[in-house]
């Protein structure tokens, strides 16, 4: 370690910024240059002729989704979900200021515990859902979102509010136009009702925040929410809002919707703008929906993917989404059910484990085939995904780490300080590695439709305590979508779920065997 440490400490030196003896301490203290012999060793194996994949490539071209019946009916749901409410608006017998107010109340009663806000929009969420209920009555019925309300991650910008981002740094930057997720979900009729906590500069996959403090799971107040989407989840879960936008690197939304017993989709990368979002790494970040069921989820990903001209990542070819065939039968299906953890070892989370088995019993069970498979790629592509992660959130901070240093938390702080131990040609053979990565895993799971995998290694841990990413990360390297689906509780009363993974551009497909997946095992209850 010693020699790493002087490596790490002429990188920082070269590039002007002024770390100190406690921070290399707490670099090892914290493990954050343990994986790192291992990356490199990985990356002496590239082939050095293979083509980089860079960031206007990072996924598969487009793959045609099965072809559904074109059917866009949804499931009736109850009133803690967006098709519950959005059932009442049309009816008449609920309105858009009573859904509001109570959420708001449910604000007031419960996240002076849990902390899950960062901004409450109480005024403008009021305003807006009068307008919403105007716009009902006259006949004028935007979207199953019309009326109701959502909260977005305080990294995307909301016109008139600050988006600190989880940070010191950023805490007065006050946005003067609404990021395009923001704007699409007013366009549909949703109301802003706020903005949620999250890790600093979303760089944890913990609930850790050394400037606004952690956020409790609902469950469990002494166990973490999961992050760094963490305010977003806890605000669903509790139903203080309907629905929230995240923000997902390495598992950032995943993972707090499996803490929280809610349903976490990340997209194909490139299927939703990050236009007015304060970014992470470039080629991995995505933006998606954490919501109380699988067709709430399917809803908000409708009002908020397609090409937009501020992103270039959405601008490739791509198969557009639209809720379709969400109900039809899936018996042509086939399903992987990962067997192996791809380090050659078993899975061994006992309840991890039952997670995942009861979905595939659900989905044998509705017709589809459940086919059992390894995927040994999972290994390299849980070291790269954080190395590439490192290396472009390195090149963001880079300015601010030479002159505001001292102004980041202790964890954020050594954690990208850390990131300065790979070289310039490690960036590139990175890239390399994902693009022959890419490959494989698509020749792996050629055989299958839908991949059944754990979320998490283990239940959530003590408050403020990250989550590892070993089972989320890759789909982010590779930018395929992937869903946190609850599953049931432990004894202890914590959720359980499992991921589902499919090939790029087929959300639907996806979301079609999640739903039936879903009306098998139900809905998690609500925390107390």
């Amino acid at each position: 370690m010693d020699a790493l440490i002087e490596r790490l400490q002429a990188a920082l030196h070269a590039a002007g910024i002024p770390a100190t003896d406690t921070d290399f301490a707490g670099i090892l203290e914290k493990g954050f240059l343990s994986r790192f012999a291992d990356v490199e060793r990985l990356l002496d194996t590239v082939d050095q002729e293979q083509l980089p994949d860079m960031l206007d490539a990072t996924s598969l071209p487009v793959s045609s989704d099965q072809t559904d019946s074109g059917d866009t009916s949804l499931p009736a749901d109850d009133l803690n979900t967006i098709m519950g409410v959005a059932e009442e608006f049309r009816k008449r017998t609920l309105s858009s200021v009573e859904v509001v107010e109570w959420a708001l109340e449910q604000i007031a009663e419960k996240d002076a515990r849990l902390n899950a806000f960062q901004i409450v929009m109480a005024e403008s969420a009021l305003a807006d859902a009068r307008a919403a209920d105007a716009e009902i009555r006259a006949g004028t019925i935007r979207s199953p979102l019309h009326g109701v309300p959502i909260a977005v991650k305080d990294l995307f910008d909301v016109a008139g509010y600050p988006t600190a981002a989880g940070s010191r740094i950023r805490a007065g930057v006050m946005a003067s136009s609404d990021s395009t997720v923001v704007a699409r979900l007013r366009a549909a009729g949703a109301i802003i009702i706020g903005k949620t906590r999250m890790s600093e500069f979303a760089y944890s996959p913990g609930s850790n925040n050394a400037h606004y403090g952690p956020t409790a799971n609902p469950y469990h107040p002494e166990r973490d929410s999961g992050g760094s989407s963490s305010g977003s989840a806890v605000a669903v879960s509790t139903v203080m809002a309907y629905a929230a936008i995240g923000t997902d690197t390495g598992g950032s939304i995943r993972i707090p919707a499996a803490h929280c017993g809610i349903v976490g989709l990340k997209p194909t990368h490139g299927r939703v703008s990050l236009a007015g979002g304060f970014p992470l790494s470039w080629s991995l970040d995505h933006a998606g929906p954490l919501a109380r069921s699988v067709a709430d989820a399917a809803v908000i990903l409708q009002a908020i993917a397609g090409p937009d001209p501020r992103d270039h990542r959405t601008l490739r070819p791509e198969s557009p989404f639209a809720v379709s065939g969400l109900l039809d039968y899936i018996d042509q299906v086939r399903i992987g059910l990962l067997t192996a953890d791809g380090s050659g070892q078993a899975i061994t989370d006992a309840a991890g484990l039952a997670a995942m088995q009861r979905v595939a019993d659900a989905l044998a069970e509705r017709g589809a085939t459940v086919i059992p498979i390894e995927v040994p790629e999972l290994e390299a592509l849980r070291l790269l995904n954080p190395a590439l992660l490192a290396i472009e959130a390195a090149a963001l901070h880079l300015p601010w780490l030479r002159s505001r240093l001292d102004e980041y938390g202790e964890f954020m702080r050594q954690r990208i300080l850390a990131a300065f131990i790979y070289s310039p040609v490690d960036a590139v053979r990175v890239q390399q590695a994902r693009a022959n990565l890419r490959r494989r895993v698509a020749e792996r799971l050629a055989g299958i439709d839908v991949l059944i995998t754990p979320v998490t290694p283990g239940p959530a841990p003590a408050l403020g305590v990250p989550t590892p990413t070993s089972f989320t990360g890759p789909w982010n390297f590779l930018g395929w979508p992937a869903l946190s689906l609850p599953t049931g509780r432990e004894e202890n009363g914590l959720p359980r779920a499992a991921q589902l993974i499919a090939r790029p551009w087929c959300e639907s497909l996806l979301l079609r065997v999640a739903q039936h997946a879903e009306d098998f095992i139900g809905h998690l209850p609500l925390p107390l």
